[in-house]
């Protein structure tokens, strides 16, 4: 997601060009997040309060989307394991501050806090 983003390309393009085919699961939550765009940024927008997609680390905006997509539409995928893989890929690979971001946002979007 972060590469198609930087490349202005999708998920399936970015697949597609890779020497060994991704697992399967990864291909289809990143295929799911391009598929529901616009609804995703609309529901991380909501609760990213004070923060513009725009303005978010990029690591950050693909995770929030990432998480959301899952919360939306995996419900088979428990709502802690969703928050915790994002909040630990958050605090591995972007700012000091991502991870409670990352925790704090697909919180309340799991929750529907409004």
């Amino acid at each position: 997601m972060y590469e198609a983003e930087a490349k202005n390309s999708t998920a399936a393009e970015i697949i597609d060009g890779l020497p060994v085919a991704p697992d399967e699961y990864a291909c289809a939550l990143v295929i799911g997040v391009d598929t529901h765009r616009a609804e995703i940024d609309a529901v991380v927008s909501k609760y990213a309060v004070g923060w513009t997609l725009e303005r978010m680390p990029a690591v950050d905006r693909a995770l929030l989307r990432l998480g959301a997509y899952e919360l939306l539409h995996c419900q088979d995928v428990p709502v802690g394991v969703v928050i915790s893989e994002a909040v630990e890929l958050a605090s591995q690979f972007s700012t000091d501050d991502s991870s409670r971001f990352v925790n704090g946002v697909l919180g309340a979007i799991a929750k529907g806090d409004d």
